[in-house]
C-alpha cells in the first residue's frame, strides 16, 4: 500500500540534523532508509547526523563514497551507511553484504536507484531537493507497506 508522502521544508542544516535526530528514535534493526537526491542535496549530512545522534560518544562519520560502506555500533543497533554512487551492478551490492544487512541492521543507503531489484519493499525513502534559497532543502518522505505511517506520526 502506497501512502501520501510527507513534505517537509528544511530551512537550515540544523533543521536537517534535528529531523535526523527525531527519526533516529523511530528506527530499529531491519529498517532501510533510502536517501535520494542530487549531489549536494543533503543526503550525507542527514546520514552523518543520524549516526552521530545514535552513538553514545559521537565520532567522526566520513562519507562512504570510496569505502562504499561504513558500519557503526550504536545504541539503536548496528548502522550501515552505504554510498552506491560508484557501483555498476547489483552483484557488487550482494558482495558487500548489503542485502543481508537489510535484514539485520539499520541501513542508510545513498543513491538507492542502483539497488534495482534488491530494493527492499518496505523501505523509507527520503528525497532531498535543493531550492533557490541557500541552505534550504525540500524533503519528501515516502514509503510502501510496513509500519512507517504509524512511526512517522508527528513528523513535518
Amino acid at each position: 500500500m502506497t501512502h501520501k508522502p510527507l513534505k517537509i521544508e528544511l530551512k537550515s542544516e540544523q533543521n536537517t540534523a534535528n529531523l535526523a535526530h527525531q527519526l533516529s528514535h523511530h528506527l530499529v534493526p531491519g529498517d532501510v532508509v533510502l536517501l535520494s537526491g542530487e549531489i549536494g542535496a543533503g543526503k550525507s549530512y542527514f546520514a552523518r547526523s543520524l549516526i552521530q545522534f545514535s552513538q553514545d560518544i559521537a565520532e567522526d562519520v566520513p562519507s562512504p563514497t570510496f569505502t562504499l560502506v561504513q558500519t557503526y555500533s550504536t545504541r539503536i543497533g548496528e548502522i550501515w551507511h552505504a554510498d552506491l554512487y560508484r557501483l555498476g551492478a547489483t552483484d557488487e551490492i550482494i558482495e558487500l553484504g548489503l542485502a543481508e544487512a537489510f535484514q539485520e541492521a539499520i541501513c542508510l543507503v545513498e543513491w538507492p536507484e542502483i539497488l534495482g531489484s534488491l530494493t527492499p519493499k518496505d523501505a523509507l525513502t527520503l528525497t532531498f531537493k535543493t531550492t533557490p534559497t541557500p541552505g534550504h532543502r525540500q524533503l519528501e518522505m515516502s514509503w510502501t507497506g510496513g509500519s512507517w505511517a504509524d512511526r512517522l506520526l508527528g513528523f513535518g
